[in-house]
């Protein structure tokens, strides 16, 4: 009996871990991740297999100067977490890799444009450390945090590195042939006994694309904040409601400054449910609410994930 609870007391935070940034580089600024600067014990490493899918004004890369988008688009994602100590704090390395397909139609000024495209997406790495609240805990430390939370404070990097498929003679495509990284500090604050709230505030960075078809393209920053509202029932089992707000993201695309600054929030629900103790089922599902330009779309998210000690 106890190492059954041993085992549950590891999978919750692993699993939890494991969603953090669940996301391609598509999605920037877009994704709603619950709970994800809620800690591990050393040592937990965690496989996971996502789906997401995707249906209205959406793009693998939002960035494409499309207009009138109507997508229906598909993403797994195969990741592996690893917990670390890290100057003496929780850390977490996290290693995702994309496949992506879908189909798109929209404009190009009143030019219809669309493709159909499958293809491995850019690999994003990201690295997360607890500044404050939690330092590099055994199973029984984490049991005690558990037992009693208090305020987490984190940061996190992720990176994404250009190895998706991308054709330089296609305005489409799965791959945006570009670095980025996204900045973030998370904070979480129990309120009641089983109820945590959550705010996160990041900004994505993004490199150039010396190969656009249209011409060199840069992009300005995008900020992005979240709030989620997260009621614990049970080891493993709990669910939150979402909500996030970006700015941002104007381009320049050869000599063009385009008018593309997005100012768009989504509102979501999230629910996970454990499986025998070393495995985990989380759905989510969110919609946009204030759309100043594109990301207008419909979204459910399915993810499984399996401690792997």
């Amino acid at each position: 009996m106890y190492t059954r609870n041993l085992t549950r007391s590891l999978v919750l935070p692993a699993l939890a871990w494991a969603l953090l940034y669940l996301w391609p580089a598509s999605g920037a600024a877009q994704h709603l991740t619950p709970r994800a600067y809620w800690p591990s014990p050393q040592g937990t490493r965690v496989l996971v297999l996502g789906y997401s899918r995707a249906e209205g004004d959406v793009l693998f890369d939002p960035s494409i100067p499309l207009y009138g988008v109507d997508s229906e688009l598909n993403v797994t994602i195969l990741a592996y977490m690893q917990t670390l100590s890290l100057w003496g704090r929780t850390a977490n390395l996290i290693v995702e890799l994309p496949y992506q397909w879908g189909t798109t139609k929209g404009f190009v000024g009143p030019t219809p444009a669309g493709r159909h495209y499958d293809g491995i997406g850019d690999i994003g790495v990201t690295l997360s450390v607890n500044l404050f609240g939690a330092p590099s805990m055994s199973i029984p430390d984490f049991q005690a945090l558990r037992a009693d939370p208090h305020q987490l404070f984190g940061a996190s990097l992720k990176v994404i590195v250009p190895t998706g498929k991308c054709d330089s003679d296609r305005l489409l495509n799965i791959g945006a042939n570009r670095w980025s990284a996204k900045a973030e500090l998370g904070y979480m604050i129990p309120i009641r006994e089983r109820m945590i709230f959550e705010m996160i505030l990041g900004a994505w960075f993004f490199g150039d694309d010396d190969n656009f078809i249209g011409g060199r393209k840069e992009q300005h920053p995008i900020v992005a904040a979240q709030l989620h509202l997260v009621r614990r029932f049970s080891p493993g089992f709990w669910a939150s409601l979402d909500a996030n707000y970006f700015e941002g993201e104007r381009q320049i695309i050869g000599d063009n400054s385009l008018g593309d600054v997005q100012k768009n929030s989504r509102l979501g629900a999230t629910l996970s449910v454990p499986i025998h103790g070393r495995h985990s089922i989380k759905i989510g599902y969110a919609v946009g609410v204030v759309t100043a330009f594109g990301t207008d779309f419909n979204q459910v998210l399915v993810t499984y994930q399996a401690l792997l000690n």
